[in-house]
């Protein structure tokens, strides 16, 4: 067996298998094989990439915790690993022969593209705190998705049924969840009256301030409806169960939401991230996953904001140019996290996020526009605090000019 100077294996990650490919210099492929997602498996393909070349190049489309097991390994062999994103991946498959799409050919692509190009960026041990952020973070987006279906469903059932409660209260709230979890016919709540809606709430650890006003409103809707609508037993059933499930599904995201803070907390950039005007503990943890928590791939504020998708990229033809547009390849997560903190910085009216908003509002730039153009220049505030370890002060000089 010839052994080559260098081959660039190519890993398409799987839940239960991994597809592998090699290629060498020349683009000819040495080996192609399905390998098990579990370390001996993982192992032995290292082992066999080592035969056959004296340079192991690695490549991967998945950076996800799905891929946790393989990164380790390959890792802790002190192999060189290269992430190529799935978008990259796409559009690299048409310059090969063929549609049909299959785990080998993936591989093989993404092998090429990592012996093609200079420009990918390299995978990194994920800390410890991160990888626990990453669960969590994704395991509380999973519950908020829960959360608007389970909403969304009990107001189009209640609706059926009971129109005028439906409309009258939030339900986003846990008071009118507890009501309707007991009480969403107008028979029942013409039944027990104001007073019965009343302490049926105190009784069920509604919030104080609003059971007045939530009992009132009730009743009210209820003795403009004086119909039983059909189906109405079993519909009411159901909306009593849904609002219970959102009630218990309430108090789910609240102790993630701890979890959370305190997690990100434990950071060591945590204090000088929530610093940041419009930046709280979900964010910042959301920052710190979308990052890795390291911010050595990123050579400037620049290449963070590019990353994030703030920063416009020409497309210019011909006698057109000045062409912007937003990128398509960009961490959706990240952009997310500073759109948010920029939205959430305007509340503090004579802060100067809202001033340097107003002046772009001044510029005649669209709301979105302003926004976008203050997740950029949050970016650069965050990158000078990260970088000199200090906590946000627009009295520092640095820190005043890049805001302005």
């Amino acid at each position: 067996m010839n052994v080559r100077p260098e081959i660039w294996v190519g890993i398409d990650v799987g839940k239960a298998a991994h597809h592998a490919c090699a290629v060498d210099e020349t683009g000819k492929t040495v080996f192609s094989q399905k390998i098990g997602n579990d370390q001996a498996a993982i192992e032995a393909l290292i082992a066999r990439a080592g035969r056959a070349a004296q340079r192991v190049r690695w490549a991967i489309d998945l950076n996800s915790p799905l891929a946790l097991l393989l990164i380790t390994v390959l890792l802790a062999a002190d192999q060189a690993v290269t992430y190529v994103p799935g978008r990259v991946v796409n559009t690299m498959s048409h310059g090969f022969r063929g549609e049909a799409k299959t785990d080998a050919k993936d591989a093989k692509v993404i092998a090429e593209t990592a012996r093609m190009r200079r420009d990918l960026g390299q995978v990194a041990m994920p800390g410890e705190l991160v990888v626990g952020l990453t669960q969590l973070t994704g395991y509380r987006t999973d519950l908020m998705s829960d959360w608007v279906a389970g909403i969304n469903r009990l107001r189009g059932l209640l609706g059926s049924i009971f129109p005028a409660l439906e409309a009258a209260f939030d339900y986003s709230n846990r008071t009118p969840l507890i009501l309707v979890a007991g009480m969403c016919t107008p028979a029942e709540i013409r039944a027990v009256g104001i007073d019965g809606v009343a302490t049926y709430l105190s009784d069920s650890g509604a919030w104080k301030p609003a059971i007045g006003k939530t009992a009132v409103a009730a009743v009210d809707a209820a003795q403009r409806q004086g119909l039983a609508l059909p189906g109405e037993a079993d519909t009411a059933m159901l909306v009593k169960r849904i609002a219970a499930k959102l009630l218990d599904l309430d108090r789910e995201i609240k102790d993630t939401d701890k979890l959370i803070t305190a997690r990100f907390r434990a950071h060591p950039w945590a204090r000088i991230v929530e610093s940041l005007p419009g930046m709280g503990p979900g964010l910042g943890a959301e920052f710190l996953v979308g990052t890795g928590g390291d911010l050595a791939n990123f050579a400037s504020a620049g290449r963070l904001a590019s990353y994030a998708g703030l920063v416009p990229v020409p497309r210019d033809s011909g006698r057109v140019s000045g062409n912007l547009h937003r990128p398509k390849r960009y961490n959706r997560r990240l952009r997310r996290v500073f759109y948010m903190a920029a939205l959430s910085s305007l509340r503090h009216e004579n802060g100067p996020s809202r001033r340097f908003y107003d002046r772009k509002r001044g510029e005649r730039q669209i709301h979105v526009q302003a926004l976008l153009a203050l997740a950029r220049r949050l970016v650069d505030v965050l990158w000078a605090l990260l970088r000199d370890g200090r906590e946000f002060s627009i009295d520092r000089p640095a820190l005043g000019v890049v805001m302005a």
